[in-house]
């Protein structure tokens, strides 16, 4: 099987020397520092690793998992043990999701310098791979699990094996029977091509093919034509559907004759249907497809609460890992708890509990390297200032050093603005938020001052006798000048030079939201504990879409989260909140929303609200939602799964019994669940075949969630998978949902085959 992987990948010195294995130091903490023996497996994709050479070994990771290679000096850990190893030898693996770093030491430079650039070639070859080159990867992967003794073949009873461990549960002899037709070579094995079609016997799909030859005449191939009709007719492409034939046909049909016939063999059209061209999600919604020239407050913003943190409110690690993560998963507003540190240097962490702590200069440093790597729109740094006024100025100091032509420290023109900018006019700017001594007003009238005192001083050194007169007369102080005179004896609480950081997201209290009106400006913004926002919903709902309509609103979880849990975003979203702040590292239900809403507009972390939720003067109210005229009837038909993961792989006897719920999150009337009954013994190609009905009122505020499920009655079911989207972003049609992870990484190849039908109205008998 490796030979399959090493076939098309290209072999160089560093990866011969990988494959021949390297001890190395695996690095937890200042106090676990352990040697282990790392080497790639001969399939050029996956990294094991054993407490010896020769000694037992496990894999450690799959090429696939790895999101980046890090250099030692970037690394927290590996600094903090610079006297010991020299960062020059010491490198961190950064994989997808929330798993944790790798951090590694080897025993030289050159052996770090192996291990980095073999590790950035295979990352390049993985992420230029094709959808087949990742299944046969993913086979690769099975196979080597398979493989009890490593020798690159596979006996019947290492395959039985392997069946448990794939979710499969079949008859013994059926199993047997497909083994011998895929062992050609009649040696009682199966190795790397053979493995492949006994895989693909495995993996018939009866639904494709009946679909297929619904719409064949021949039952062996799609003409153009037949295949325009089924773009048109269960696709819902409509008058796109001619053009997208023949882009699809060249895209995904395997042989060059067909190609050239304009004809889709069945391989072709599975191949269609597993793309992303297939896909559930909408290809026009992936990038930036939103307007994003209006004001700030339309838009939903992805905000990140104690960024600092990688673990729990209480004892958890402060980490700047915590805002590189925040910021690379597209995070737009980061939060900042700043204390008094020691030698008058800021440091950050959750102030008066056992959380460790990082210097603030450190975090600045950080959001600066990070900011946009993801997204070009502009960050918002959420301080929550408990600092002296001397270290007030040492964090100004370091904003202004660090951040340089990033930080926005003025308005865009210098001009007193009418409302707030746009992310386009923001892009690439860093914002600050935070308490400001005074109005934007009066800053900006202070700078004129300024300018004309400057002015002013450069005629007057060109001219010095009215100097002379002036300092003979002198004159009465004006009342500002005299409240400056006043601001020097009594130091003010908030230092000006960082009050004079905060331009447009200037924090104020929340009184109620007619004292908003009367005495707030656009530019301040007031934050709400999750209880607040959701007795104001419920109280005042209405007013609160309006307020959010002229005015940015932020939401933070509740104090009583000390594990870091999180609150559901929707209802917040429901009333137009637009900075809802999440536990970005806390996996589950919640987070999926949070990322389903932002996979949409680039994964940019802004979305623009709906029109209803921009309107000063909206009559919406979020509880009692009236808008009949925009309802639709959902109508999905959950039809098969395709390798579905074990949700704990230590059990290798059990086989999952899946079943699929799909969870509709919007207004709380929409709000709603239904599931499938659940399949016996079946995780591998699971059949349901089952329709599910909902009527939805507020589609632009709705969200899919489809969840994989492992009956169990005694845990009330198991997770596998999920994929959440928006409504406005769903594809009608036959369409694959690809699964991800409690993480939000890929579980490729594990999907569920469905069929959406969108219906304008609540009309019909279907529910």
């Amino acid at each position: 099987m490796a030979s399959l992987m090493q076939s098309r990948l290209p072999i160089n010195q560093d990866l011969m020397l990988m494959q021949k294995g390297m001890l190395m130091r695996k690095v937890r903490s200042k106090c676990w520092k352990k040697l282990r023996y790392f080497r790639l497996q001969d399939d050029g994709m996956t990294v094991w690793h054993a407490r010896q050479e020769g000694g037992n070994a496990k894999p450690t990771f799959s090429i696939s998992d790895v999101e980046t290679v890090r250099e030692g000096h970037e690394s927290e850990l590996l600094r903090s043990l610079a006297e010991e190893f020299p960062l020059e030898r010491g490198f961190t693996i950064i994989f997808h999701g929330r798993r944790a770093n790798l951090d590694l030491v080897a025993n030289s430079v050159e052996e770090a310098e192996v291990w980095k650039r073999g590790l950035w070639h295979l990352m390049d070859f993985v992420n230029g791979m094709d959808q087949q080159e990742r299944l046969d990867q993913w086979l690769s992967d099975w196979f080597q699990r398979g493989d009890k003794n490593q020798d690159g073949r596979m006996s019947f009873q290492e395959v039985q094996r392997l069946l448990h461990l794939m979710n499969v549960e079949m008859d013994q002899e059926y199993a047997f029977h497909l083994f011998q037709t895929a062992d050609t070579s009649h040696s009682g094995t199966l190795e790397g091509e053979e493995f492949v079609d006994f895989y693909k016997a495995l993996t018939k799909r009866a639904e494709v093919q009946e679909l297929f030859e619904n719409f064949s005449a021949d039952g062996q191939k799609l003409t153009l034509l037949e295949f325009v009709d089924f773009l048109r007719e269960e696709q819902k492409e409509g008058e796109r559907a001619p053009d997208l034939a023949l882009e699809l046909i060249d895209r995904y049909e395997p042989s060059e004759s067909g190609k050239l016939r304009h004809v889709l063999s069945m391989d072709g059209f599975l191949s269609y249907l597993c793309s992303k061209d297939g896909d559930i999600f909408k290809p026009t919604c992936l990038p930036i497809y939103q307007d994003m020239t209006q004001p700030l407050n339309n838009y939903y913003i992805n905000s990140s609460h104690n960024t600092y943190l990688v673990g729990d409110q209480l004892y958890g690690q402060s980490s700047v890992e915590g805002y590189i993560r925040a910021l690379k998963r597209g995070c737009r507003c980061v939060e900042v708890d700043i204390w008094d540190g020691p030698s008058g240097e800021p440091i950050v962490y959750h102030g008066h509990t056992l959380t460790s702590r990082i210097p603030f200069k450190d975090v600045v440093a950080t959001v600066a390297q990070y900011a946009f790597q993801t997204s070009e729109y502009p960050v918002i740094l959420s301080l929550e200032n408990h600092c002296s006024w001397e270290q007030q100025q040492v964090m100004a100091c370091h904003l202004t050093e660090i951040l340089g032509e990033q930080l926005l420290s003025t308005t865009l023109d210098g001009l007193l603005p009418t409302q707030l900018p746009s992310p386009e006019e923001l892009r690439r700017k860093i914002l600050v938020k935070g308490k400001k001594l005074r109005t934007l007003e009066e800053d900006l009238e202070e700078e004129e001052e300024e300018e004309l005192e400057s002015e002013l001083e450069g005629e007057q050194e060109a001219d010095p006798e009215p100097e002379a007169q002036l300092e003979s007369e002198p004159q009465e102080l004006s009342p500002r000048s005299k409240d400056k005179k006043k601001e020097k004896k009594s130091k003010p609480i908030l230092c000006p030079s960082l009050s004079a950081l905060v331009v447009y997201l200037k924090s104020v209290s929340f009184h109620s939201f007619t004292h908003s009106r009367e005495h707030y400006r656009f530019y301040e913004t007031s934050s709400f504990s999750e209880t607040k926002a959701k007795s104001l919903i419920k109280e005042a709902g209405n007013e609160f879409v309006q307020h959010n309509a002229w005015q940015l609103s932020r939401v933070y979880p509740s104090g009583l989260r000390t594990d870091s849990s999180n609150y559901n975003p929707q209802e917040l979203w429901n009333a137009g909140c637009q900075m809802v702040a999440m536990n970005v590292q806390t996996a589950g239900l919640e987070m999926d929303i949070c990322d389903g809403l932002f996979r949409q507009n680039g994964g940019c972390g802004y979305v623009l609200k709906p029109d209803f939720l921009r309107d000063a003067q909206s009559s919406f109210h979020p509880e009692r939602p009236v808008s009949p005229f925009r309802a639709q009837t959902l109508l999905i038909q959950v039809i098969s799964g395709q390798q579905l993961p074990k949700e704990d792989m230590s059990k290798e006897r059990s086989i999952v019994d899946p079943l699929v719920r799909v969870e509709i999150f919007g207004v709380r009337p929409d709000t709603t669940r239904q599931e499938t009954s659940y399949v016996e013994n079946n995780g591998f190609n699971p059949y349901w075949g089952q329709t599910l009905c909902f009527r939805v009122l507020v589609p632009e505020l709705a969200l899919l969630r489809f969840v994989v499920k492992d009956y169990n009655w005694k845990s009330r079911n198991d997770f596998i998978g999920q994929y959440t989207l928006p409504w406005t972003c769903m594809q009608q049609g036959y369409r694959h949902i690809h699964l991800l992870s409690k993480d939000g990484t890929s579980l490729h190849p594990a999907s569920i085959f469905v069929h959406i039908n969108i219906r304008e109205g609540l009309e019909g008998d279907e529910c």
